[in-house]
């Protein structure tokens, strides 16, 4: 598929400025991509829409960027509904900063789900139950926890990737993660945007597994993620 086709797929259910301006990646990017994706559909996964568990699969940077592709969904759901049900007593500013989050989040699950194509895993569903989103305290403390994973996730899995262009990709994507995690952390407490529950000795964001990640998002989907075919099981 040629490169302009994955961008305009990847623009479903968005304006078209909002992809270009929060995507964080360009045409050349995409083309890499669909170089790669064009080999392989998803019988080549664990898993198949409608069943309860979903593997990554085993298949290289392919599989990295299918676990990236599941976080993705997982945090522009969070987020569509944090838009759509916005808690009591939301400030403007507040308003209008998730609501951009929610954009970036979706431009970032359209476009691994563009990029990827046939090698991409089915949707996932949620599950939010544990989460008051009339409550400020609940949804800023889920946002915290769902950025703070997206940050050590990208972190604990970039050294996996062996495409440069796949990198750069990632290391643009986990930035913007880092970005909304310290203004969640700010709206809680003033101040603790990079505090040492993030941060190691060396001023360094921390990392997690595979596994340790998938233990927590996990938690927060009916259809769980797996990533054993690539050596991972979830913790």
């Amino acid at each position: 598929m040629k490169p302009e086709k994955l961008i305009e797929n990847a623009e479903v259910n968005m304006a078209r400025r909002s992809f270009l301006r929060y995507a964080g990646a360009g045409v050349a990017a995409v083309g890499v991509l669909s170089a790669t994706s064009c080999s392989k559909t998803f019988d080549d996964y664990k898993g198949a829409p409608g069943k309860s568990k979903i593997d990554i699969g085993a298949t290289g940077d392919l599989a990295i960027l299918n676990y990236a592709y599941a976080l993705e969904q997982l945090e522009a759901a969070f987020y569509i509904n944090v838009a759509a049900h916005m808690y009591t007593g939301a400030s403007a500013d507040e308003i209008a900063l998730l609501t951009d989050i929610r954009d970036h989040e979706v431009a970032h699950r359209e476009f691994f789900k563009a990029a990827l194509g046939t090698n991409a895993i089915p949707a996932l569903t949620p599950n939010f139950n544990a989460i008051d989103f009339s409550s400020r305290s609940s949804v800023l403390a889920a946002a915290r926890a769902f950025e703070d994973t997206g940050v050590t996730a990208y972190n604990g899995a970039g050294y996996l990737i062996q495409n440069p262009a796949y990198l750069t990709l990632a290391g643009k994507i986990v930035s913007v993660e880092a970005r909304h995690a310290a203004y969640i952390r700010n709206l809680i407490t003033p101040g603790s945007f990079a505090d040492t529950t993030v941060l190691d000795a060396n001023g360094m964001d921390k990392q997690q597994s595979i596994a340790a990640v998938l233990g927590i998002a996990n938690s927060f989907l009916t259809t769980k993620v797996s990533a054993s075919s690539y050596g991972y099981v979830a913790s």
